[in-house]
């Protein structure tokens, strides 16, 4: 068998997920895109539905327990 430098393309399509938000939390995400806007000079707020996903990244980019469990199963 070929032994290529090139391991298998992962597989990076988007994925469309639908999930329900407490109230609470959908006023926050709207006050947040609100005070992005302002602090960004945007005249309107972006949608808050589209502040979830760069959340979500920078949440699991700066969570150490995850990174090293995450770490840690890869190497088992």
């Amino acid at each position: 068998m070929t032994k290529l430098k090139l391991s298998a393309i992962p597989d990076d399509r988007p994925v469309k997920i639908t999930i329900e938000l407490p109230a609470a939390l959908h006023r926050d995400l709207v006050a947040y895109a609100e005070i992005l806007a302002r602090t960004t000079g945007e005249t309107a707020p972006p949608d808050p539905g589209k502040l979830v996903v760069p959340m979500l990244q920078r949440f699991i980019a700066t969570d150490r327990a995850f990174a090293k469990a995450r770490k840690q199963q890869k190497v088992d």
